[in-house]
């Protein structure tokens, strides 16, 4: 009998012993996502059972745009461009081209786990890309690093993202407060697309924490606040102090924040997902990078975990 093959693929997983106790974390192959990962024995990103697929995405990679195109069609330098409809109910292009891609597993240590893929020339996409990620753990938590290179013909239009779901183990996620440190939110019409970019107001004001609770968030925000290293840093608290952050280093300029009672496992589950470029990026050319053939990129985020 030929053995089950979980459906997000080879899974790896990552040690460290860091200065708060053991960290781990859980890489799947399908869609280099993270699947898991704890800090001194409380778990950080929201797990959901083995052998299922990755709800919501969870913990995917994003690449070569994040979020939305709408009608999967935009315009490639006066030439229109038409990509499979991934998002069918909204005729939505969603989530870049690898989302369900087994990436070969190039590097493993204790500590340290690199992934590749390939984007090749496909519907509405004539580029051809080399995509890495790598996952390092330090003492409080993961630094992922990913790097895109042009390794065909043509400026390639790029941009990233990813999408983890955070939690503070053994505390409800509803009761978690979120901080975000974004000074614009997007407007979106009924197909989740963007149709103005304002400045936050309300319950969309973040940078003073909200409950998660109280939420209902499939939210992007921009013009993010930073801290003196350059990063920014959005946080979730428990309230006995503990603290997950995650930070983006100055590629990402953009966040999408998304809360559900669906996920399974968790009655209530938050996503914090770094953009590199808004929804409908590639009609709207906001922060789109063109990739000229050989020229490649990186970008940097991570995670952390104070007690």
């Amino acid at each position: 009998m030929n053995a089950r093959i979980d459906p997000t693929g080879a899974q790896t997983q990552l040690r460290r012993d860091g200065s708060g106790g053991p960290v781990t974390a859980h890489i799947a192959q399908v869609g280099a996502a993270l699947r898991g990962l704890s800090v001194g024995g409380v778990d950080i990103v929201a797990r959901y059972p083995e052998g299922a697929p990755a709800p919501f995405g969870s913990g995917i990679v994003l690449a070569p745009w994040p979020n939305r195109i709408r009608d999967g069609r935009w315009d490639d330098g006066g030439k229109t461009r038409q990509l499979d409809l991934t998002e069918p109910d909204r005729s939505n292009a969603i989530h870049g081209l690898l989302r369900n891609t087994p990436y070969e597993i190039i590097e493993t240590r204790d500590e340290v786990a690199t992934l590749r893929a390939m984007v090749f020339p496909q519907h509405g996409y004539p580029y051809t890309l080399r995509t890495s990620v790598t996952y390092a753990l330090t003492d409080d938590g993961v630094e992922v690093t990913h790097e895109i290179v042009n390794v065909g013909d043509g400026d390639a239009p790029v941009a990233l993202g990813t999408h983890p779901f955070f939690c503070i183990g053994g505390v409800p996620t509803a009761d978690l407060t979120l901080t975000l440190p974004a000074a614009t939110v997007f407007e979106v019409d009924d197909r989740l697309l963007p149709t103005a970019e304002v400045p936050v107001s309300g319950v969309f004001d973040l940078r003073g924490g909200a409950r998660v609770g109280d939420l209902e968030l499939d939210t992007g925000f921009g013009s993010l606040a930073r801290d003196s290293d350059g990063r920014a840093r959005t946080t979730l608290t428990a309230p006995d102090g503990r603290r997950v952050a995650m930070w983006q280093d100055e590629n990402w300029g953009y966040i999408q924040a998304f809360n559900t009672d669906i996920y399974p496992g968790h009655p209530m589950a938050i996503a914090i997902e770094p953009m590199t470029a808004p929804a409908d990026a590639f009609n709207s050319g906001q922060d789109v990078r063109r990739l000229a053939p050989g020229e490649s990129w990186t970008a940097r985020w991570g995670v952390q975990f104070s007690a």
